[in-house]
Parts: C-alpha cells; sequence; structure tokens
C-alpha cells in the first residue's frame, strides 16, 4: 500500500512526490495580515498564489479555495503548480464548504493541512480528521522563513 507523503503528485511526472498537502482558505490568510488587501482584492489573491509558489516548486500539493468571483488572470486550475479554485456560490461559508468538501473526499484526510484562522472551518476540518495550521503563521512563515531553512511551513 502506498504511504499518503509518497504518492505522485497531482500534475506531476513520475517520481515526483507530494512531501506536504495544502489546503488554503486563501480568503482568510489575506485577510489576516491589514496591509491594504482590500483595495485591491485580486492583486492580494494573485500575491497568494504567487507566495505559494515555492511550496508546489518544492514537490508540496497545494490548493487554494478563495470567495468571490475569479480575479482575472486567476481563473480556476492550475497556477505554477498551486490550484486555484473558487466557492461556487456566493454567501456566507462558500469557500469552507468547498474546503470541508475536498476534505470530505480526501482518501487520507490526516495527510492534510488545512491553513486557516476561521474556527468554524477548523473545527469542521478536524472533525474530519485534518490537521489545521493558523493563517497568520502560515503567512509570516512563507515571507520570513528562519534562516538556513526551507519555506515549508511546519505542522
Amino acid at each position: 500500500m502506498e504511504h499518503p507523503d509518497e504518492r505522485p503528485r497531482r500534475g506531476g511526472g513520475e517520481g515526483v512526490v507530494a512531501t506536504q498537502r495544502w489546503l488554503v482558505d486563501g480568503t482568510n490568510v489575506v485577510g489576516s495580515r491589514p496591509d491594504g488587501w482590500w483595495r485591491d482584492r485580486a492583486g492580494a489573491f494573485r500575491r497568494l498564489v504567487d507566495a505559494l509558489g515555492p511550496l508546489a516548486a518544492a514537490g508540496d500539493e497545494v490548493t487554494v479555495v478563495f470567495d468571490g468571483r475569479p480575479a482575472p488572470g486567476l481563473e480556476a486550475g492550475d497556477h505554477g503548480g498551486v490550484a486555484v479554485r473558487w466557492a461556487e456560490r456566493r454567501g456566507r461559508d462558500a469557500a469552507d464548504d468547498i474546503v470541508v468538501a475536498l476534505v470530505e473526499g480526501d482518501p487520507d484526510p490526516g495527510g492534510l493541512v488545512v491553513v486557516t484562522s476561521d474556527r468554524g472551518l477548523a473545527a469542521r476540518v478536524e472533525e474530519l480528521g485534518a490537521q489545521v495550521e493558523g493563517a497568520g503563521g502560515f503567512r509570516r512563515r512563507l515571507q520570513d522563513p528562519a534562516p538556513g531553512t526551507d519555506k515549508r511551513p511546519s505542522t
């Protein structure tokens, strides 16, 4: 039986393995830092996807889910190894419901790390067996990794 951390990475070739599987509550992570992101929401979402790119390049499986309408140039699909998803409906918890559905449908939810600071979403995915990483700490580590380390947040 294949170990979850030795599965071929989605979109990767033979021999490419995912060392970590991240499921990112994108709007929550963007909103974790009051840097004026609300003035350019689409730009903030694109910057987050760019910041997630090194994780994907290192072999991690990274999916980010955003609320709202797709930003120009950031439609659903693969963006440099980062899978981008958008909420399929409007309203409260729309992206959260996508995140929960992805965890529910995963054959190894314990191998997923959901990045969010939304307590309600965290409780829902932990109940399904996923791990949770806080949005603020995850974002800080993406931007400021400790000297001599890679950019992978610890779990």
